[in-house]
């Protein structure tokens, strides 16, 4: 008799087995196991092994997953406005850092990306709003980072500056006068505007502490030039906030078609989609993750 026609009479035994002692009273449910024993005992070395054939697949799949995502603010917020995002990372069982960059310098602003990528216990996905994917274009060149997603963000060329990029495509903010600088060289979003411009899709209470407690960025900053542009070498992912008014969305389009990102748009988002839509982005950082893994 061969092994198939043994194995449909060992689970029709075990079925009959099930069926006469459907009750589930305790004598019943001895009976059922003690029936389920002797039939399936000619196969347990088979089960056993599959199991273990499963388990070693299934902890080889996790340890090849991707699990480290790393955050980057941009100019004028902090790490904050990234909560949303963190929770349903974390949720999700992603380890999540953030990056609190002090807008010094570009240059301050890399290296404070390099430090949190450095105590990471693996590869990352490295995440950046607006300014911020200056500053990974040049710190995703770190051998640590498999993928990069740009959220409503620059994207330079090796070469390029922010700000030249920015002329091609000139956003609201640029022609509306609302962006000041302190006399030692500093910017910042004036706060009566800095709803509108920034953050049109939140709660005006909202919008008024994020612009109370803006991180002046040095004006330096944006025209900093990139020495190596880490999406070149590596796959990247491009968030379009619709109703960008901070980065014109033409420009955070054309950055990614250049780059040939995956591209989502978010239609109706401010600037500060990262902060009005967590799930959206959440999703698009969750399928870089899982891309880079595969």
């Amino acid at each position: 008799m061969n092994n198939s026609i043994k194995s449909m009479r060992a689970v029709r035994a075990i079925s009959q087995c099930l069926l006469r002692n459907s009750r589930k009273t305790e004598r019943g449910a001895k009976q059922f196991l003690n029936c389920l024993a002797v039939r399936a005992a000619p196969f347990a070395l088979c089960i056993t092994f599959l199991l273990f054939t499963c388990g070693a697949l299934s902890a080889q799949n996790q340890a090849h997953r991707v699990r480290n995502i790393v955050l980057v603010h941009g100019a004028w917020a902090d790490g904050s406005g990234w909560r949303g995002v963190y929770e349903i990372l974390v949720k999700d069982g992603y380890n999540v850092s953030i990056v609190q960059e002090p807008e010094t310098s570009f240059q301050d602003d890399v290296t404070a990306v390099k430090r949190i990528l450095a105590v990471q216990d693996g590869p990352s996905i490295l995440v950046a709003h607006s300014y911020g994917g200056a500053v990974i274009t040049e710190a995703g060149s770190d051998p640590s980072v498999v993928g990069l997603v740009y959220i409503a963000a620059h994207m330079p060329d090796s070469g390029e500056k922010e700000s030249d990029d920015g002329k091609r495509f000139p956003s609201d903010l640029a022609k509306s006068g609302a962006i000041k600088t302190t006399p030692d060289g500093f910017t910042y979003i004036d706060p009566e505007q800095f709803h509108e411009l920034f953050a049109a899709d939140l709660p005006g209470d909202q919008a008024a502490f994020m612009a109370r407690s803006q991180v002046f960025n040095f004006a330096d900053n944006f025209s900093a030039t990139i020495t190596t542009a880490a999406w070149r070498t590596k796959p990247s992912w491009m968030v379009v906030a619709g109703s960008d008014r901070t980065i014109n969305p033409d420009l955070e389009r054309w950055y990614a078609k250049r780059a040939k990102s995956h591209t989502v748009e978010v239609a109706g988002a401010s600037h500060s989609v990262y902060v009005s839509h967590p799930k959206e982005v959440a999703d698009v950082i969750e399928n870089a993750a899982g891309a880079v893994s595969k």
